[in-house]
């Protein structure tokens, strides 16, 4: 498939120490009324780091069952073990998934041979389509333009969530993009500018909020609309900055809960609440949206 449009990065919403479900439903029905084109649970923002083995798979179960085939899912996948990966990319195979969005290892940091070498044994173990995730601020590593050209040959390597931080990387890559090859930029702060050099999409934590106008934004630039996409993107300008300021999904899950969305903004240590100045601000510009 190509992917494009608005793809949310649910958040795992806890109570109580443990996955509450009854929100993530909640979660799944929401977005899916917004019109967004995917879902990613599991994912960064979904705090995989901290969700335990016997936790994965009914998480990822009860987000596909409450779908129900209404939208595509693409489950994110992490690890710095390549054996162990593409074992767990194996077993996501039975699943109706639309693929797995998978960083480049983290920590060891392998370099450039070893990164090429990690997502080929990955296509191989498995046919599920892969999204490749290049987040060095996370990894340590920065996947090259020229790394993503030979990943792009690879059969199952579909697209890119494209969260380098470099600028220039990113417009090099939009503007000559490999043959039937999705970009999707994962830099919230660049979704109007990715678009408007040829982007496929994005996957994106704030999107969580204003959902309506993200996609609006999406279909305009499509349209080639982009007066009104700029229109869109101005009212947005003050949410996307302060859903960053402290760590990433704690902000987004301080706004869920004060819209009804989930019951609670617990995270899992090392994350923490976050603060109340910031909740102060992110409630005042909340209140600005509606």
């Amino acid at each position: 498939m190509k992917y494009s449009g608005v793809w949310i990065p649910l958040v795992t919403p806890f109570l109580d120490g443990g996955v509450d479900y009854g929100s993530l439903d909640r979660l799944v029905d929401h977005y899916i009324a917004r019109g967004v084109s995917g879902l990613v649970p599991l994912a960064t923002t979904g705090e995989v780091p901290t969700i335990a083995d016997d936790e994965y798979f009914p998480v990822l179960e009860r987000v596909l069952t409450r779908v129900n085939g209404r939208l595509p899912v693409v489950a994110g996948l992490s690890g710095n073990d390549t054996r162990r990966v593409a074992a767990k990319m194996k077993a996501l195979e039975k699943y109706p998934l639309a693929g797995a969005l998978v960083p480049c290892p983290y920590y060891n940091r392998p370099d450039q041979r070893g990164i090429y070498e990690h997502f080929s044994a990955l296509a191989d173990a498995a046919k599920l389509p892969i999204l490749v995730y290049n987040i060095p601020y996370r990894t340590g590593r920065n996947i090259l333009n020229g790394t993503i050209r030979r990943l792009a040959a690879l059969p199952t390597v579909r697209g890119l969530k494209d969260s380098c931080g470099d600028i220039r990387q990113s417009m090099e890559l939009l503007l000559d993009p490999p043959p039937d090859f999705s970009i999707l930029t994962g830099e919230d702060i660049l979704w109007f500018d990715s678009l408007c050099l040829g982007g496929d999409g994005g996957i994106l934590a704030s999107a969580h909020l204003a959902t309506a106008k993200f996609v609006g934004i999406y279909e305009a630039v499509k349209a080639n609309d982009v007066e009104k996409a700029l229109g869109l993107w101005r009212t947005l300008a003050p949410l996307v900055p302060a859903l960053f300021e402290e760590p990433n999904p704690a902000p987004v899950k301080h706004c869920l809960k004060k819209l009804g969305l989930i019951r609670s903004d617990e995270v899992r240590l090392p994350l923490t609440p976050i603060s109340d100045g910031l909740k102060e601000r992110l409630d005042a510009v909340l209140g600005g949206l509606s």
